[in-house]
């Protein structure tokens, strides 16, 4: 019975550990919701809340009436509104060299105030839209992306 015991607790400390380095560091953070908001990272669907981390290789989507504001480590900030998809596809930030971000956004809404990536390494946000790579040097702006949701 112990050696049963013993099993389970090691097999879910694994399973923990996996999880966890799957994830990679916190990128940064969901800072407002409205409405019906999900993360899909990995193979799973995650309902969304307020302080909820955000890490590389999530992809963010917004139902009908959805709506969040993302705050990123280096005080970026995305927010999406209604029918969103927003895929955080790359990043990568030191606070003493800059860093690198690549977002995706195949329909929907997102505005962007860029943070400390763009003050350190300009031009190394990157916005891929499904016609055009939109490299931002430090500034604020707003993408539309409009099209049939697949």
């Amino acid at each position: 019975m112990k050696f049963r015991a013993l099993t389970v607790a090691t097999t879910v400390l694994c399973a923990t550990a996996l999880s966890a380095a799957a994830e990679g560091p916190r990128i940064g953070q969901v800072k407002t919701v409205g409405g019906e908001v999900m993360i899909l990272r990995d193979s799973a669907r995650l309902p969304v809340k307020p302080g909820d981390p955000v890490y590389t290789k999530d992809i963010v989507q917004t139902g009908e009436h959805g709506s969040i504001g993302i705050s990123f480590v280096d005080n970026s900030v995305f927010s999406t509104g209604p029918e969103s998809q927003i895929g955080l596809d790359e990043f990568r930030f030191d606070p003493a060299s800059g860093g690198e971000m690549l977002a995706s956004i195949p329909r929907g809404t997102l505005s962007v105030v860029s943070g400390e990536i763009t003050k350190k390494s300009p031009g190394a946000v990157k916005i891929k839209t499904p016609t055009a790579m939109l490299g931002v040097r430090g500034t604020t702006f707003a993408v539309q992306v409009v099209g049939e949701r697949k």
